[in-house]
């Protein structure tokens, strides 16, 4: 996600009038970082960002990036079109990457919906949040988490809460002092008082594990 400059001091001074706690984890760990993985797509490739969401899910930050980098240099070191994933054997293309069955048969869900037209990847910057994740869930293998991850790094929303990632439950559990990890709907109520930037308090608590956002529970 990137918030720089400008974007970024309105958000922090909200959140700090907003959530003591918040305000302590910046006093301890400074402002959250807004570096982007140089092997992730640009930010206008929606549907690498997708291909490499799917990739991605249930695996660590290095195993994901191992294995989307294997499958660019499998298409000829490009993120494949949709067409080139249809007609690429499955198998091969399984094999050369290592991949899954399961994430194999995703992102041949995913060509398939965007050939067809069903998801139009170049109106999801136009829609609204809930509009987006309603998109993007419809193709098998991405779920609510990837969906939100999209808005938050690829779209760069302001006020998404990523109520079930398991770093921001985690992170919550600490930082709040609470004796059990939270339900997504008890983390989605705390964090009422942030919006509208939700998204940057979510960066807050990542940092605060010294960590980002690693596995997806989609899949």
């Amino acid at each position: 996600m990137t918030t720089t400059g400008a974007a970024v001091d309105p958000a922090l001074a909200h959140l700090r009038a907003a959530d003591p706690v918040l305000a302590r984890l910046l006093d301890e760990h400074g402002p959250p970082e807004t570096w982007r993985d140089a092997s992730r797509p640009a930010p206008g490739d929606h549907y690498g960002a997708l291909v490499r969401s799917i990739v991605g899910q249930q695996l660590s930050v290095i195993a994901a990036r191992s294995i989307y980098l294997r499958l660019i240099e499998f298409f000829g070191g490009h993120t494949p079109s949709p067409q080139e994933v249809l007609d690429a054997d499955p198998d091969e293309m399984r094999v050369a990457a290592g991949l899954s069955h399961a994430k194999t048969r995703f992102l041949r869900s995913l060509a398939e919906h965007v050939i067809s037209g069903e998801l139009e990847l170049e109106r999801l910057d136009d829609l609204p949040d809930e509009e987006v994740v309603q998109k993007l869930v419809a193709v098998k293998g991405i779920g609510e988490w990837s969906a939100d991850m999209f808005l938050m790094f690829q779209l760069d929303r302001p006020d998404v809460v990523a109520a079930g990632d398991l770093g921001i439950r985690r992170a919550v559990e600490r930082a709040y002092g609470l004796d059990v990890i939270p339900t997504q709907a008890e983390v989605t109520a705390l964090a009422e008082p942030w919006r509208p930037y939700r998204s940057t308090a979510c960066l807050i608590l990542w940092g605060s594990m010294r960590n980002t956002p690693v596995v997806a529970p989609d899949a």
